[in-house]
């Protein structure tokens, strides 16, 4: 049977707190799967953009923006993600961009807290109807650095950002006060489980100060009635063709046959400082 589709408590939690956890979204093969391909693909190392935290360490990820017929791709078209995020965010969606998180052993870096609309505010998008789909490849958990998040605080509309360290990130003061009243959640997950965030979230992570990496595919989307109204680096409105929920085990295991796992293209890469 396949994915039913998000529940009216699911919907509701999700414009109440900002996130939802939907566990076990993706089976064990199909996360085995995916973390064959990361690990046997050059092009996230080689790729990667790397960011000091702030806080001595250094903070890495590989980013692209259309979605191709590889197996990142077949994650971030299928149904029951595309699907989700159009039930979230009532509207049609398409692929903003895609990130491979790279948060090794004792070396992962920090993130700041921010909100992922205040850079997309820049790319001339002119409302928060944006959200990110998070899949946990390894385990998250505190030691690793898993993602934090301020429930709630998505009601408090875009924030300010500015510069910390090489990373852009909310204005602390009115993070301190927002961490005053709302809740800090940690969102601990496993392999599979998926986070669904809105744009306007305040969110951050630790470092990785253990012996276990802590690797995520985060997929995100803007709504077709939010198509920006000049080009950025990012994409305007182009239609998702989505693919059915079979198609990442089938392109998964069509690729593991040929070892031959298909990477991000060169020109798929995008800076990070205006994510």
């Amino acid at each position: 049977m396949g994915f039913p589709g998000l529940s009216s408590r699911q919907v509701a939690e999700f414009h109440d707190t900002g996130y939802l956890i939907v566990e076990r979204l993706f089976d064990e093969e199909e996360i085995d799967l995916l973390q064959q391909a990361c690990d046997r693909d050059p092009t996230l190392v080689r790729h990667a953009i790397s960011l000091q935290d702030g806080e001595g360490g250094t903070s890495r990820l590989t980013l692209w923006n259309q979605p191709s017929d590889d197996l990142y791709g077949m994650f971030s078209r299928c149904e029951r993600v595309v699907n989700s995020m159009e039930q979230l965010l009532d509207d049609e969606v398409y692929h903003y961009h895609s990130k491979v998180m790279l948060k090794e052993p004792r070396t992962g870096g920090a993130w700041t807290w921010h909100q992922d609309y205040g850079y997309w505010y820049q790319n001339a998008c002119l409302f928060p109807d944006m959200a990110s789909a998070m899949i946990a490849v390894d385990r998250a958990a505190r030691e690793n650095g898993c993602l934090q998040v301020l429930k709630g605080s998505h009601k408090m509309g875009r924030v300010e950002h500015l510069r910390v360290g090489s990373q852009t990130g909310a204005d602390p003061e009115r993070v301190e006060q927002a961490m005053k009243l709302l809740e800090l959640v940690y969102c601990e997950m496993a392999p599979g489980d998926t986070l669904f965030f809105h744009s306007n979230l305040l969110h951050r992570s630790d470092q990785n100060r253990s012996d276990r990496p802590r690797l995520a595919l985060i997929c995100c989307y803007n709504t077709k009635h939010n198509n920006p109204y000049r080009e950025s680096h990012h994409p305007r409105y182009t239609p998702l063709v989505k693919v059915p929920d079979s198609a990442i085990k089938a392109k998964g295991l069509e690729v593991h046959a040929q070892r031959d796992f298909l990477n991000v293209k060169d020109d798929k890469t995008v800076d990070v400082n205006a994510r």
